[in-house]
């Protein structure tokens, strides 16, 4: 093997390393949510208002440096700080928002495997607002999709409070991937203009702006005197499981494309459905398994593509 090949293998390794690192950084998201709460059983230690009020906060810092590390690139627009804003209020906060409080009420594996259907949503907007004609695979990929998350809910829909809340949760989380879909439909030509660094990091700090106001009209400054493991749970929420993964899924689809990562992120509802189960004593039946393997088979039949 000569220099340049050792090389562009290195290269590729660590693509898939970093895919790796920042699946399963986005994948502890929702339990790491679940833990801040109070997960073990006991009253909720923080409202969702607060703990995205800190998980935005905290991560600010990092997007404001990535977002000067960019500033030489093309000029924006008004147009174009108009869609950053709107895209960020969309796709970030009001996704998170949805995600967070749908989390108050189903398991943190559950809300994962919802948050990533997205893919499959984005066929289904592309074909409303683009009119752009879904494949017989990606019909395919609908059907196999939306069958899974049927049998995923299908032993917990009933006419009981507790039953009500599950279903609450779950549409809560829905929304929130349909949120995160539009996002990304609306602002696929933004992100070509200013590159996707860039894009994300003004992204996200324009989502911080409505959070910081949504916690100063809904809470007092008596809500940020929490337990020392929910500020932790937030430092863990806003870095390793916001900052970190949105580099190293960056520079991992640079590295390896959007196909191999595809591949590496369907690992995702799998680790957060074994840190539920190891963390926060979670579990799914058979009918709920089987919808889960359903669940990531359609999305990689959306999102793997050909050559």
């Amino acid at each position: 093997m000569t220099g340049g090949e050792r090389a562009a293998s290195a290269y590729q390794i660590w693509g898939m390393a970093l895919a790796l690192l920042g699946t399963i950084a986005f994948a502890f998201r929702p339990v790491v949510v679940k833990l801040a709460y109070g997960a073990e059983g006991g009253e909720q230690l923080v409202s969702a208002t607060t703990l995205l009020f800190l998980r935005m906060t905290l991560a600010l810092p990092f997007f404001l440096l990535l977002a000067w590390w960019f500033r030489g690139g093309p000029k924006l627009s008004g147009r174009d700080w108009l869609a950053v804003a709107g895209l960020g209020l969309i796709g970030y906060y009001l996704a998170s928002l949805l995600d967070f409080l749908g989390l108050q009420y189903i398991p943190a594996g559950l809300g994962r495997l919802l948050m990533f259907v997205y893919p499959t949503i984005v066929v289904i907007l592309s074909f409303v607002f683009l009119r752009k004609k879904p494949s017989v695979k990606e019909i395919l990929a609908l059907a196999v999709t939306y069958a899974g998350i049927a049998l995923v809910l299908s032993d917990r829909l009933g006419a009981t409070p507790e039953h009500r809340q599950f279903l609450l949760g779950a549409l809560l989380v829905f929304a929130a991937s349909l949120s995160y879909a539009v996002y990304l439909v609306a602002g696929s030509a933004v992100v070509q203009r200013l590159g996707s660094a860039r894009f994300t990091a003004y992204t996200m700090i324009a989502s911080t702006v409505p959070a910081v106001v949504q916690f100063a009209v809904l809470e007092t400054p008596a809500a940020l005197d929490l337990p020392a493991s929910v500020w932790g749970y937030a430092v863990l929420l806003a870095t390793v499981c916001t900052v970190l993964p949105v580099f190293f899924v960056a520079e991992a689809l640079k590295r390896i494309g959007a196909n191999h990562f595809a591949l590496i992120g369907a690992l995702g509802p799998v680790t957060t459905v074994l840190a539920d189960f190891a963390l926060l004593g979670g579990s799914l039946g058979a009918a709920q398994i089987l919808g889960a393997a359903l669940v990531i088979s359609g999305v990689l039949l959306v999102s793997v593509r050909r050559g």
